[in-house]
């Protein structure tokens, strides 16, 4: 027979299971809170931008498909981000063909080949690259890598796609390296031991074991490194020559939807034609993020069915 629980028991057992729903119910909020914020944030830029897309004289087919961006034109305005997402893409590209393989293969050699004081110093030293402020790196370009690039390009102005593009795979680095790191550190000893046991060599465990062993979590590090040179903003209008254009060089400056946003949006008056186009531009970074998003969602988890 089972014995009678004191008042005491009783009110320790209530007190445990009230504790833990309270803790339970705050998690949940946590959880959320973030799909909230993020709704809320959609809600009031598309709020902002809602009201030009009745505007007779705008065209979303002009908006999406022409270069001619002169908002505060007195003959007539126009709005063309056509040269402004060409501008993004091309810089965003850039710099992940160098920070990407750079950051793969810094994330290899500290997962395997680096032992000891080595590693933990690096680790550091590219940990404290993301404390980096991004006005500082957007200094770095205007008046250092303008200079270099002058001196070693035929490139006429220092400030172009190539500055941009090099200062974004610097701020992106760390990431890359720190998550990439992480995953393949990830990988189940027993693999490596296996490996090793079959007689593979220390590149042939890399590539043919870690490597696809962790593909998850590298195309995660590739996802973020993507979303920091995506949404940049101060190092890229400071070092990409702001100029709304198709580039056709490494060596043309550009001007990206983020850059274009900080840059005009103090002088745009509030309630204007052009003050809701630069909310619009906000929406459709938005969308860029959230397709990006999806698509490697998509191929995570194609990788792992595939396995």
């Amino acid at each position: 027979m089972k014995p009678i629980p004191d008042g005491a028991t009783r009110w320790r057992t209530w007190w445990v299971r009230s504790t833990e729903g309270v803790i339970e119910l705050w998690i949940r909020v946590c959880g959320f809170s973030s799909v909230i914020l993020v709704a809320a944030i959609l809600f009031f830029i598309f709020r902002e931008a809602f009201p030009v897309l009745r505007q007779p004289d705008f065209s979303m087919a002009e908006f999406l498909g022409s270069v001619e961006w002169y908002p505060t034109s007195v003959q007539r305005v126009r709005f063309g981000a056509l040269g402004l997402m060409v501008g993004t893409a091309a810089v965003t590209g850039v710099s992940l063909l160098l920070s990407v393989p750079a950051g793969l293969g810094a994330a290899i050699f500290l997962s395997e080949f680096c032992q000891g004081r080595t590693r933990e110093v690096l680790k550091v030293v590219i940990e404290l690259l993301a404390a980096i402020p991004s006005v500082v790196w957007g200094f770095v370009g205007l008046t250092v890598m303008s200079r270099v690039l002058v001196w070693a390009t035929p490139a006429a102005v220092g400030v172009n796609l190539l500055n941009g593009a090099l200062i974004l795979a610097l701020m992106s680095l760390p990431v890359i390296v720190s998550l990439a790191e992480d995953a393949l550190r990830a990988v189940p000893d027993a693999h490596r031991e296996a490996a090793e046991a079959l007689g593979a060599t220390r590149w042939q465990l890399t590539w043919r074991v870690l490597l696809p062993g962790a593909r998850r979590g590298i195309l995660a590090a590739v996802l973020l490194g993507t979303g920091r040179a995506v949404g940049e903003t101060m190092a890229v209008l400071m070092a990409t020559g702001n100029a709304v254009n198709i580039p056709t060089s490494l060596f043309d400056p550009v001007r990206t939807l983020t850059a274009n946003i900080a840059a005009e949006l103090g002088e745009a008056p509030a309630g204007s034609d052009h003050y809701r186009v630069l909310f619009l531009t906000g929406v459709l970074l938005f969308g860029i993020t959230l397709v990006i998003n999806l698509l490697a969602e998509r191929l995570v988890r194609g990788g792992a069915k595939s396995r």
